[in-house]
């Protein structure tokens, strides 16, 4: 049985898989039924599958299942945030540890991802590696099947519940592999056959995507199979601006409701902005400083990204332009030119507004290649609900002012060469 990469199931209380479809969606517990073997239950955020039974294959793990829940964020029963990146192959997993009561390695799906783990870096035996499946729920009763893949680096965190009080977990970044010989198709066969205790682990191979052949028995490296989508490069306004209704637009709103009448002190957050973009995606951003009123000479911020280590340490420049502006209206060509024209030699550009690029203007920058990331309202709004879950905050309004506090003492009237000696 087969599931489409993005698909969404339904996931009944009744758990009847009998049923092949409920409302126009299929039934995930029918997509996945394998006779003799427990129903596939996604109740949990992580789901060890084992095999039950006698023969070879008996207890083995045939896979472990993550299941993120975007509706849940921030509760007491996800009191953080995942990060699910499937364009770019990547996914970043918190354990199930939830509080001070045990250790991080204690939380039975923690101890579980931490075994699997050691199966995926162990490059000499690949052939026992257990393969994660990937889901996200975005409302009770339906998950979206979000790919498979692996373990690539875990990290132990310090995370912060709603109540405010800290306790240790898990991070995992995960490796998605692609589907791309599968036309985005998985086969649920190759599940199946790992949960058949009458197999031996060579004979569950036949249904196995060629990218997980390729990594264990070719020894491929991961960025060569790593999921990777090749997107349009200039973007509609729409994808660049929240959901009519969602938490993400009220997010937006609340931002620009914040900054509305002092707008010169939304470039503190639209660095932070830009630190938090460069850091997650495993870059070393080193905050600068915010320039002064009336000699910024068309910047607003500054930063530095180092590339390499020790001698081979290259330091750049980052020149930040920070807009609040309405969040129906295209953000102005002008301005990005001004930034544009103030790039020397081997600095970047970091243009942050809580606004979205028109399409003549995205077209420009990639046209001529101009070193610029461009940060749109979206993007905002969705780095600064990441950073309220970060600092164990629940109101944005809260954030913006603990950032805030912080605005006078970043501004600066100084040569940017001066923040390579930093």
């Amino acid at each position: 049985m087969k599931i489409e990469f993005n698909e969404t199931c339904r996931t009944p209380h009744s758990q009847d898989d009998s049923i092949e479809s409920i409302d126009g969606l299929r039934n995930h517990f029918h997509v996945t039924h394998l006779q003799g073997q427990p129903k596939i239950n996604l109740s949990r955020g992580i789901n060890v599958i084992r095999s039950k039974g006698k023969g070879p294959g008996s207890g083995r793990v045939a896979a472990i299942i993550l299941r993120t829940s975007s509706h849940k964020v921030g509760s007491a029963t996800t009191p953080w945030q995942d990060v699910y990146d499937l364009d770019r192959g990547h996914l970043r997993y918190f354990g199930d540890n939830k509080s001070r009561s045990k250790r991080a390695h204690e939380a039975s799906g923690n101890k579980a991802l931490l075994e699997a783990y050691e199966t995926h870096v162990r490059e000499s035996n690949r052939d026992n590696a257990v393969p994660l499946v990937f889901y996200r729920s975005e409302e009770s009763g339906k998950v979206i099947f979000s790919g498979f893949g692996i373990i690539e680096r875990v990290e132990l965190v310090t995370q912060v519940n709603t109540a405010g009080l800290s306790f240790s977990n898990y991070a995992f970044d995960c490796v998605v592999f692609n589907l791309q010989d599968e036309n985005e198709q998985f086969n649920w066969s190759w599940i199946n056959d790992r949960r058949n205790p009458k197999l031996d682990l060579q004979s569950t191979i036949e249904h196995a995507p060629s990218s997980w052949t390729s990594w264990v028995r070719a020894k491929k490296s991961i960025e060569s199979i790593r999921r990777n989508v090749a997107r349009i490069q200039a973007l509609p306004g729409h994808v660049q601006r929240p959901e009519p209704g969602s938490k993400l637009e009220k997010t937006l709103k609340d931002i620009y409701g914040f900054y509305q009448n002092r707008k010169d002190r939304f470039e503190l957050l639209a660095l932070k902005v830009v630190e938090h973009l460069v850091t997650k995606s495993n870059g070393h951003f080193i905050p600068g400083w915010i320039t002064s009123k009336g000699s910024d000479g068309g910047a607003d911020f500054y930063g530095r990204i180092d590339v390499g280590r020790d001698f081979s340490l290259t330091k750049i420049i980052v020149l930040g332009q920070a807009k609040c502006e309405k969040l129906d209206t295209p953000t102005g060509g002008n301005h990005i030119a001004r930034t544009v024209a103030r790039l020397q030699r081997g600095w970047i550009g970091a243009y942050v507004t809580t606004s979205y690029f028109s399409l003549q203007v995205q077209r420009e920058i990639i046209e001529d290649s101009y070193p610029i990331m461009m940060v749109n309202g979206l993007e905002v709004a969705t780095v600064v609900e990441q950073m309220k879950f970060d600092r164990g905050i629940t109101s944005v309004t809260e954030l913006l002012e603990e950032i805030d506090e912080e605005h006078d003492s970043m501004v600066a009237n100084r040569r940017p060469e001066e923040i390579l000696t930093i």
